[in-house]
């Protein structure tokens, strides 16, 4: 299967092309919406887009993993993760 990731720089041309602004103007919108996303997940730890889904903050614990070549076992430290869970419109539309 080929996996292809969906850039920045790919994101910046679609609003480049479909909206019409400079190259460095969409670039400048992308950026400051993904520092906006960020901070605001810094502050509240949940972030709601309607009719997209929501980005939340969750808190793994540590745990023992083990690296499936080697089988040698190595404590996972304790982090902070993003879980995004997208709403019932994105939802139907995937599986329509």
């Amino acid at each position: 299967m080929l996996r292809k990731n969906f850039t920045r720089k790919e994101l910046t041309k679609k609003l480049y092309q479909n909206i019409g602004f400079s190259k460095n103007y969409s670039s400048i919108i992308i950026d400051d919406f993904f520092e906006i996303l960020i901070q605001g997940l810094l502050k509240s730890g949940k972030i709601k887009i309607s009719s997209f889904g929501t980005f939340k903050v969750i808190n793994k614990k540590e745990r023992i993993g083990r690296n499936p070549k080697t089988k040698i076992e190595a404590v996972i430290v304790p982090r902070k993760v993003v879980k995004f869970i997208p709403s019932s419109l994105i939802k139907e539309k995937l599986n329509s």
